[in-house]
């Protein structure tokens, strides 16, 4: 799965040439993936785990680079990017250890709102 992830970003990255392009892109190619498995949940089983991996793996970048002393971003947006990848990290353990269509959602409309937020800053 790792190596789908940066296959995927590499992927993206090509045609992209901006970074907040490419971090919106593949937010939204998670959170697509997420609803195709809210809407398919008897198909659940195979996908989730994998696609809730991706998801965790891209916030965890997000995460990181929020929490670098040398992101240019101001303090109070680092924080508030950092605060919502803790909440989507906890979030996904809770839906990995007891799985339900519907707690997809946060997962979705987190991805779709910051995806919307990074395509208008851009």
């Amino acid at each position: 799965m790792q190596q789908h992830a940066t296959q995927a970003y590499q992927a993206v990255a090509k045609r992209t040439g901006n970074p907040r392009d490419l971090e919106a892109n593949l937010l939204s190619k998670s959170a697509l993936n997420l609803q195709r498995i809210r809407e398919n949940w008897e198909l659940a089983d195979a996908e989730l785990a994998g696609a809730l991996k991706f998801n965790r793996k891209l916030w965890n970048v997000f995460l990181n680079s929020a929490t670098r002393d040398e992101n240019p971003l101001p303090t109070a947006i680092r924080q508030n990017i950092a605060n919502l990848g803790l909440f989507v990290l906890s979030h996904t353990i809770k839906l990995e250890a007891r799985p339900e269509p519907s707690r997809l959602d946060v997962l979705i409309n987190i991805n779709r709102e910051v995806a919307a937020g990074l395509r208008a800053s851009s």
